[in-house]
């Protein structure tokens, strides 16, 4: 008997995030947290051509954040699951945070005469 041979959850989860580490990715699932979208409604929010559009449709897929779903010539796609929505709203909250702690830091460099751009 072989002994089996499991991947570590910290390497799982970094595979998930280089999934989210593209910017037409993240805005993908950032329409489709709205609602379910077809191809040709997210080709303009995305800015991309089609080609570009349906290879990261198809990473999407393949990691199980999306589904696809065929009416007649149109394909639509939805999330999975209502928690990658969440996923995204908690990182919009973090970068928010560290967006704010970079203003202050700037702000207070200014104050004590540091570097300023004007």
């Amino acid at each position: 008997m072989s002994p089996v041979v499991s991947t570590p959850l910290y390497q799982v989860k970094a595979e998930f995030f280089k999934t989210l580490g593209h910017p037409v990715r993240i805005r993908v699932l950032e329409l489709l947290s709205e609602r379910e979208h077809a191809v040709a409604e997210l080709l303009p929010e995305t800015g991309v051509e089609a080609a570009h559009l349906s290879q990261q449709l198809a990473v999407l897929r393949r990691a199980n954040l999306v589904v696809a779903r065929r009416e007649g010539s149109t394909v639509h796609y939805s999330l999975t699951s209502p928690r990658v929505a969440e996923l995204l709203a908690v990182a919009r909250e973090i970068l928010g945070g560290v967006i704010i702690g970079q203003v202050e830091l700037l702000d207070g460099l200014r104050a004590s005469g540091g570097p300023s751009r004007s």
